[in-house]
């Protein structure tokens, strides 16, 4: 099955220029590696080997922050497959699409050196065309995320088409309408994190003074929100229910705790989880009985006119 991965290049998409003239994407998180032949199928597997060699280079940082540039790394190395598509910012409000077409490469001592060719397709297309939720994608942290659940709407966005979908394709969203609301809801609990119950005692996870904790990327998909505790010794999941069933989104936080705990973890860290819904769920209830350390909260929407 074809991917879409949303692929800057370079900060601020500092680099798209050239990507786009010379027919490639690339990374650069500071390996001195040429990874031909180092390129494992698995991404943990890959992980396992350069986290390591990351952490080395770089003794300040944090195992969160080198899984990111590993998994980054990997998917724009190996993770995407000849005839994927990319999709890069131009740093002025458009994007462009372009397809995998060759292996990786290295590019040493030139600019993003881990790359792969690209054809780069048609004419760029207005962020401004975009529905909120896939604004909201392509805003994730980090060099790549994937994108590949909007793929109707990329598709009549690269054909030319500004007709945007409203609700990603996703079988487990049981309710558009609260899909949509939590999708804004997200962004405005990073916001007003502070004055949340959460917030009390835990920060969004920030590396370098860069809020790394939303969407964070992981081998079953972006977690909404990753945050630790003020003592730095819990790490914290939280996964907005965004309509879907119940036994879904519980199955998916144990997935997200999981990752958390075997990839991203200090040894003297423990992992727990936390589950925003607006309805009490007695079904999600009920599944929660069995998982104590996932934690439930419902949020309230306010609305008032003011006459001035």
């Amino acid at each position: 099955m074809k991917q879409y991965n949303r692929v800057m290049a370079g900060k601020q998409s500092v680099h798209a220029a050239q990507c786009f003239q010379e027919g490639w994407i690339g990374v650069d998180y500071d390996f001195v590696v040429d990874f031909t032949g180092q390129l494992p199928e698995n991404w943990r597997e890959f992980n396992r080997t350069f986290v390591p060699v990351y952490l080395k280079q770089h003794p300040n940082k944090s195992k969160v922050a080198a899984g990111l540039a590993c998994g980054s790394t990997w998917t724009v190395c190996k993770g995407l497959k000849e005839g994927d598509v990319v999709i890069t910012p131009d740093g002025n409000g458009r994007y462009r699409a372009g397809q995998i077409n060759g292996p990786y490469f290295h590019a040493p001592g030139q600019i993003l050196p881990q790359r792969r060719p690209v054809r780069w397709l048609g004419e760029p297309f207005d962020r401004s065309d975009m529905s909120e939720a896939l604004k909201r994608s392509t805003n994730s942290i980090g060099a790549c995320c994937d994108i590949s659940s909007y793929v109707s709407e990329l598709e009549k966005l690269i054909g030319g088409q500004s007709a945007p979908a409203l609700v990603a394709t996703d079988p487990t969203v049981e309710n558009a309408s609260a899909f949509a609301m939590e999708s804004h809801l997200e962004d405005f609990l990073v916001a007003n994190w502070a004055q949340t119950e959460l917030g009390r005692e835990y920060d969004i996870y920030t590396e370098d003074g860069e809020q790394v904790g939303q969407q964070y990327q992981t081998d079953s998909g972006p977690l909404d929100i990753l945050a630790i505790s003020r003592d730095r010794k819990r790490l914290l999941v939280v996964e907005l229910k965004k309509g879907r069933a119940s036994d879904a989104v519980v199955g998916q936080t144990l997935r997200y705790m999981g990752f958390v705990q075997e990839e991203l973890a200090e040894d003297n860290q423990a992992v727990c989880g936390a589950i925003i819904a607006l309805e009490d769920d007695s079904k999600l209830r009920q599944a929660l009985k069995m998982v104590p350390n996932i934690t439930f909260y419902r949020y309230q929407v306010s609305f008032k006119l003011l006459k001035t």
